[in-house]
Order: C-alpha cells, then sequence, then structure tokens
C-alpha cells in the first residue's frame, strides 16, 4: 500500500486484520470494508461518478467491493465497476468465489465490466512477459475509462456532459469497453479502427449486440474528416439496438495526424453469463 502512487490511500480494517490480508475470505474483506467505510467515503463524497476496480476471487475484492459499491451509489455517485476474475490455474474454488461475488456485486453498481484475466492469452505470445501482458490488460482499462472521462472534461469538437454520460450509464448492468486505432490516408482508417474497438479480445464472449447505451469517442488529426466520423459512428451503430441511446463526442489531437482512434463504452448488454470461465 505505501508504493501506491494514488494521493489518498486507506488501510482497510486495520484493527480486524492487523494488516495481514483477508486470507482469501470475502466474509474478512466484507468486514473490512464495513470497518472503513468512513474513511473510505471521506474524500469521494462529492463525487459525481466513481469507478471501482478490483480482482474478483479472492478476499479483499470479492468482500470490499459490494459494500463499497453500496455506500457510493447510497451517497448517489454514478458506479461503475472494471473488475477481474481469475486464470483458471488459479483453480475452480476461486473462480466459484469470484463468481458469487460479481452476482453480488452487479446488484449494487450502475454498470459493471468484467474481464477474464484467462483473456491476456488471447492478446499474448510466448514471449511477452508477465509484466507487460498486465500493462496490456491495464491500457485496455485505461482507454475506456479514459474515453468516458474525456469527453466531459477535455475541449473537443463535439463535446459532453455528466448528463449525458450518466443517462448512458445509470442503472445498465452489464458493459463493454473497447479502443482502437488505426493509420492511414483515406477513410477505411476510420472503419478499421471501429471495428478493433468492438472486438476487445480481453471481454469474454460480450458483444455490442442489443446494447441499450453506447458512448462514442473519435478523436483524430486535422486530416480526419466528417466522412470517416460518419463511417466509424455508422459501423458501431450497426451492432446495437436499433433504440439505443447513443452518445457522440468527437475531439482534434494535433499529434494524431494520419491517424483515428474510437472508444466505445456500450451499456445494458443481455445476458450478462457468470458461468463463462
Amino acid at each position: 500500500l505505501s508504493q501506491s502512487l494514488a494521493q489518498s490511500r486507506v488501510q482497510l480494517g486495520s484493527g480486524l486484520t492487523h494488516g495481514l490480508g483477508a486470507g482469501a475470505s470475502p466474509e474478512v474483506g466484507e468486514g473490512a470494508a464495513r470497518d472503513s467505510i468512513d474513511r473510505v467515503l471521506e474524500g469521494i463524497q462529492s463525487a459525481n461518478m466513481a469507478f471501482l476496480t478490483a480482482g474478483m476471487g479472492g478476499g479483499t475484492g470479492t468482500g470490499a467491493a459490494p459494500v463499497i459499491a453500496q455506500a457510493l451509489r447510497d451517497a448517489g455517485i454514478l458506479t461503475v465497476a472494471v473488475v477481474t476474475t481469475p486464470f483458471r490455474f488459479e483453480g475452480t474454488r476461486r473462480m466459484r468465489i469470484a463468481l458469487q461475488g460479481l452476482q453480488e456485486l452487479k446488484d449494487h453498481v450502475d454498470t459493471m465490466i468484467v474481464i477474464p484475466n484467462q483473456n491476456l492469452f488471447r492478446i499474448a505470445s510466448p514471449r511477452t512477459s508477465l509484466a507487460d501482458a498486465f500493462r496490456m490488460a491495464d491500457d485496455v482499462l485505461y482507454s475506456g475509462v479514459r474515453s468516458v472521462t474525456d469527453l466531459m472534461v477535455l475541449p473537443g469538437l463535439i463535446n459532453l456532459d455528466f448528463a449525458d454520460v450518466r443517462a448512458v450509464m445509470s442503472e445498465m448492468g452489464q458493459a463493454m469497453m473497447g479502443t482502437g486505432e488505426a493509420e492511414g490516408e483515406d477513410e477505411a482508417r476510420a472503419v478499421t479502427a471501429a471495428e478493433h474497438a468492438i472486438k476487445n479480445p480481453l471481454l469474454d464472449n460480450v458483444s455490442l449486440a442489443g446494447a441499450r447505451g453506447v458512448l462514442i469517442n473519435i478523436t483524430g488529426g486535422p486530416d480526419m474528416t466528417l466522412y470517416e466520423v460518419d463511417a466509424a459512428a455508422n459501423r458501431i451503430r450497426e451492432e446495437v439496438d436499433e433504440d439505443a441511446n447513443i452518445i457522440f463526442g468527437s475531439a482534434f489531437d494535433e499529434s494524431m495526424h494520419g491517424r483515428v482512434r474510437v472508444s466505445v463504452v456500450a451499456t445494458g448488454i443481455k445476458d450478462f453469463n457468470f458461468d463463462s470461465s
């Protein structure tokens, strides 16, 4: 905890666990979170939106995440969970605990994105280091979260406000996120970037089909054209429910000459499958 780069750090349940961890027991993790919930909320009660990240299957993530999520929503904060499930080599017991934790967590968040650690094998090669593999997963999470926050806080060609984001993400259940980037001299690059965004290899058999809310953020250099933006947005629109609430934003980035980046966050996806491993 002392090595964390976060500005605010809270040790959960120091009186309960004495700093020795939860011992892979969700019950201990839950107790630790309840013991420290006031301190957790001290710095964020004035927030409009919170991202809750955790690894499910152990004690702290599985037990504490639902407690903290419930407290956030009780405070009126839009709560988005981005969580992982265990590797297959960690065994069926840990996976079973993770799935039970997901079942509980989903009732206390507005939107939840689940990334199985096992899917890191889809983007890694035999020569990929362990650190690089996790960094790839971090980059996907970072890009998805950034696609939401950039729409609200960065000046762009088409800006959105928090009310737009809340409309898409409030009480929407399962979600997916993805980012794609492509370069070239014609509008095909925008469609290629959109294709990469909607086919996130880290997500477990999740598609945009039937999504009821979609955030689309398209960023490019000064050479990005109206036709490119139209092509990329329409490619994504083809995948979602015809009545989906689509929130669109776009920005220019001088450093992206010749490139286009498309980020998608889709919410309200049907058939949340907790049994998939």
